[in-house]
């Protein structure tokens, strides 16, 4: 299948994506390599477990490796150790995407502080956290889980649209994205009318 688009799947989990991702990532970087793909990301949740065998096998391959993580960003403070607007975990999810060496080191300060310091359930950060360490990368609202998806499903698209304004004050003007998903699952198309 030949990549006529320039699309690259930026949101992606892996085997190391405990109960979510099966995929390991030299078969995520042969799928690339056969749609004609110049590169994949992966973005596992919570967690960088594979980002090092991912860069290597894909740069094996001519493939340009994005290294991202699938954070939890604590709703009421990493901690703040209960529920928030009805996630157990008192979380919603965001991909970081890092853009430069700084924004990798960055990453991997960020899901450190997670485990290390805001861990209730999943390992967590707050924005305070997104803030310190938000030089070098690129952040992308999220899956259903992300903060934008559910105010916007909760009915709450003014808050909707301030948390999105927030997260481009956090990582700066063009390194915040909306992200459409289609899985086939009706809240997604609910997103795509807002």
């Amino acid at each position: 299948m030949e990549n006529t688009c320039g699309f690259v799947h930026l949101h992606n989990h892996t085997m190391y994506s405990l109960l979510d991702g099966a995929i390991r990532p030299e078969d995520l970087i042969a799928r690339a390599k056969e749609w004609g793909m110049g590169a994949i990301a992966i973005t596992d949740h919570g967690a960088m477990f594979g980002a090092v065998e991912f860069y290597l096998k894909a740069q094996k391959e001519n493939i340009n490796p994005i290294i991202g993580s699938e954070i939890y960003v604590a709703i009421e403070g990493m901690k703040v150790k209960q529920q928030a607007r009805g996630n157990i975990d008192g979380s919603n999810h965001l991909v970081l995407l890092a853009a430069t060496d700084q924004g990798y080191r960055n990453l991997m300060k960020i899901v450190s502080i997670g485990y290390l310091e805001g861990f209730y359930y999943k390992p967590r950060v707050d924005k305070e956290v997104l803030r310190e360490y938000a030089e070098g990368l690129i952040a992308l609202s999220g899956c259903l889980k992300g903060e934008v998806s559910q105010l916007i499903l909760q009915n709450h698209h003014g808050e909707a649209e301030q948390a999105a304004r927030e997260y481009v004050d956090i990582f700066g003007e063009g390194n915040y994205f909306l992200e459409l998903q289609d899985h086939g699952i009706p809240d997604e198309k609910t997103l795509w009318s807002c």
